[in-house]
């Protein structure tokens, strides 16, 4: 990346499945992000627990003595329903809370395979990003191109201009989670002309509740 300027992420949120999948490759992907992000000293936000590509991922972290936290709503815990977080673990009380708390405390997100609730997250970051709540870099691990429809959705949406062509920019993907840490380290946040004048009071979240929930 010689002539790049670089942005320090010293956090990363991953979103993924609290499924194995189908597929190995999904499983052995998950580990080896886990591992990379360990030995660029790179610390993980998650969802908690220990099931699935979530249990994975922060196994393959915590083993390369990287800080681990899980933010995961109380709901979750009772009778042990995701298994024990593999690090320290923050509760809250709403799905709501828990994104809102992942997006303060993340630099950058990552989603890996999953299902409704790893596309809501990846969403809800993006919409957020496109009405600058934040700037903070955001990718998908395509994996034996298990994005490969969601892209070309998107794309789709781009051509029949629902998504503007720089919003389409906030989405990165990569195949391998080194080249997709790399675009996360060189991305630059352009923000739209119009929702850049938007400005969200840093506590809003917390005081007024902001629609946070809506999509463009």
């Amino acid at each position: 990346m010689e002539g790049v300027s670089v942005r320090k992420i010293k956090k990363i949120c991953v979103f993924c499945g609290a499924n194995s999948g189908k597929d190995v490759a999904f499983v052995n992907a998950a580990f080896h992000l886990g591992e990379v992000l360990g030995k660029r000293k790179i610390d993980l936000v998650y969802g908690g627990g220990k099931l699935g590509l979530m249990g994975c991922v922060s196994t393959a972290v915590a083993q390369h003595e990287r800080q681990v936290l899980g933010i995961i709503p109380s709901a979750f815990t009772i009778n042990n329903l995701v298994g024990e977080t593999c690090g320290k673990e923050i509760k809250v009380a709403t799905m709501q809370e828990r994104l809102v708390m992942m997006m303060e405390l993340s630099d950058a997100f990552i989603a890996l395979p999953g299902g409704f609730g790893t596309l809501e997250e990846l969403f809800q970051m993006i919409s957020w990003a496109q009405l600058n709540i934040h700037n903070k870099p955001i990718g998908v691990l395509n994996i034996n191109g298990f994005f490969n429809g969601l892209l070309s959705f998107v794309d789709h949406a781009v051509k029949q201009e629902f998504i503007t062509p720089r919003a389409r920019k906030i989405l990165i993907s990569a195949t391998t989670a080194d080249e997709l840490v790399d675009k996360l380290q060189a991305f630059r946040f352009e923000p739209d002309t119009a929702l850049s004048k938007l400005k969200w009071s840093p506590s809003s979240s917390q005081k007024e509740k902001l629609d946070l929930t809506l999509r463009l």
